[in-house]
């Protein structure tokens, strides 16, 4: 019996690991199809021998450790560029995915615990579970929203065109049902079971076909030529610039060289994230001498830079995106409001500190957060140019980025060279094309050793500057369109198709005790 046990652990693992074979860079959706199917039979077979569900919560948990320990072993890299860290590297690489993998337990407990039979109610109750306890996971603490299964669609920009009405969550419950529904076929009780399979096929192919409808028409719009270029960077400085005391000069000047300014173009430059070592926000001006002959009137510069106050006598540090003129005064700034754990702030950080822990992006302390992300207002030369500044990891939060539609663009920066050529920075990338679609608005994204790109608000790749390459790509022109249904809504869209859900679970369970 022993040995039957730890075989089935195995087989959780296996299935775990093989359905990260459907996200980026891969793809592999299909595989889905077959791993949520043998999982919820897998819990449908188990529910009819064991009276104590405990046991669940260990088939939830190895299921969920076998998929992020398979698709989030690139956090560990991030702690390879500093001596004082690496022999945290297996903690991490177990750590991480044993915690993620707490709300898969959560899963298979609840689904048990609620007594599921084979029929249709079991299945949209699983598929309703799941859902929420992924939402749950994207929303306790400080929330980790990555790699829900929705994002296995993201080469199929047609569906997804789907989140600009229910967004990312509900997109991703209904994924749940749709790659569970072949187990209906295998549990069926009648022939009458076998519509609901079919009902998610037609379900899929409607939003495919209503995706390409809004494509066409997005693409029939005519362009505005824009007064101005957004000149989006994409830098390859190495990561080791922040623990070599690397010269800032070379780095500046090297993106000064990849920017080309010309005097005659009103251009917006934007830079990636931290991407000067060792230098803070109202220390830039020291180095105006860089800029003075190839900038002027025309040019403002949105870069992300560390920014620091003296508060009560106590000096905050933040991850800021500033803008600059030409002559290196700062205009506005927006502080980081979404810290990374251990990244950019250590939990417990008396405690820990005493230890001989630090975060990982600087050395003397945690960054503070910011108040509140608002919309800056970029005015220059005649012009204005609303953005919505993002840093990192801050385009990861479906329906929490924000409150106010009233901008023309996102301005996402980052830098991704911490997960070195792993293939978190193409999952990292991913998450932009769908705040794209759900916001209905261009995403310009400028990242150092990551995926810089242009991406409208279908979700389309316009222009893009490879994983680890130099270079810009210019927004000159942009279609605009109504806003979304889930950009004035939100993720209360996801309440009402719980709702839906709920009222499906309960009419099937009546159809089957008649």
């Amino acid at each position: 019996m022993k040995n039957k046990f730890y075989i089935e652990l195995i087989y959780l693992i296996l299935l775990g690991v093989l359905t990260s074979l459907s996200l980026p860079p891969f793809n592999y959706v299909v595989i889905n199809f077959l791993t949520f199917s043998l999982f919820y039979i897998f819990l449908i077979k188990k529910n009819e021998f064991y009276k104590n569900k405990k046991i669940f919560l260990l088939y939830g948990w190895f299921f969920g450790f076998g998929y992020f320990v398979s698709n989030l072993y690139w956090i560990s890299i991030s702690l390879t560029f500093d001596q004082n860290f690496k022999f945290l590297i297996p903690f991490v690489i177990i750590l991480i995915p044993g915690l993620l993998a707490l709300f898969y337990a959560l899963v298979a407990y609840l689904f048990a615990v609620l007594k599921p039979n084979k029929n249709l109610s079991s299945f949209f109750l699983f598929s309703l579970i799941f859902g929420i306890v992924e939402f749950l996971r994207g929303s306790i603490l400080t929330g980790f929203p990555w790699n829900l299964i929705a994002y296995s669609f993201s080469n199929q920009i047609e569906i997804l065109n789907i989140t600009s009405i229910v967004g990312t969550y509900s997109f991703n419950l209904f994924c749940i049902s749709l790659f569970t529904s072949p187990s209906i076929f295998i549990l069926r009780e009648n022939k009458k079971d076998i519509s609901v399979c079919v009902a998610f096929l037609i379900t899929t192919i409607s939003f495919y076909v209503l995706g390409s409808q809004n494509l066409e028409k997005f693409n029939n719009k005519e362009a505005k030529n824009l007064d101005y270029k957004i000149r989006i960077l994409s830098s390859n400085i190495s990561i080791d610039r922040f623990y070599n005391n690397v010269d800032p000069i070379t780095a500046i000047e090297e993106l000064i060289e990849t920017s080309s300014p010309k005097k005659s173009e009103k251009i917006i430059f934007i830079w990636p994230e931290g991407i000067i070592p060792g230098i803070s926000q109202d220390h830039l001006k020291e180095y105006k001498w860089l800029f003075e002959n190839k900038f002027n009137e025309n040019h403002l510069l949105a870069m992300g830079i560390n920014s620091k106050e003296d508060e009560n006598k106590t000096i905050k540090h933040f991850n800021s995106l500033s803008i600059f003129d030409h002559n290196l005064n700062i205009i506005n700034s927006y502080k980081k409001i979404n810290l990374v754990p251990f990244g950019e702030f250590l939990p417990f950080e008396k405690v820990l500190k005493g230890i001989g822990l630090k975060t990982i992006t600087n050395d003397y302390q945690s960054y503070s957060k910011g108040e509140e992300r608002n919309i800056i207002d970029l005015k220059f030369n005649n012009l204005s140019v609303k953005i919505l500044p993002l840093i990192c990891y801050e385009i990861i939060y479906s329906g929490k980025i924000f409150t106010n539609s009233n901008f023309d663009y996102i301005v996402n920066i980052s830098e991704d060279g911490w997960f070195g050529k792993s293939i978190g920075p193409e999952q990292h990338f991913t998450h932009s094309i769908f705040r794209a679609i759900e916001s209905g608005k261009y995403v310009l994204r400028s990242t150092n050793n990551g995926t810089t790109a242009i991406i409208n608000p279908m979700g389309v790749i316009e222009q893009k500057v490879d994983i680890n390459n130099s270079g810009y790509v210019d927004l000159t022109e942009s279609r605009k369109i109504e806003m979304t249904l889930f950009a004035k809504f939100g993720n209360k869209i996801f309440g009402f198709i719980i709702l839906l859900y709920i009222f499906l679970i309960f009419s099937f369970n009546k159809l089957k005790n008649e």
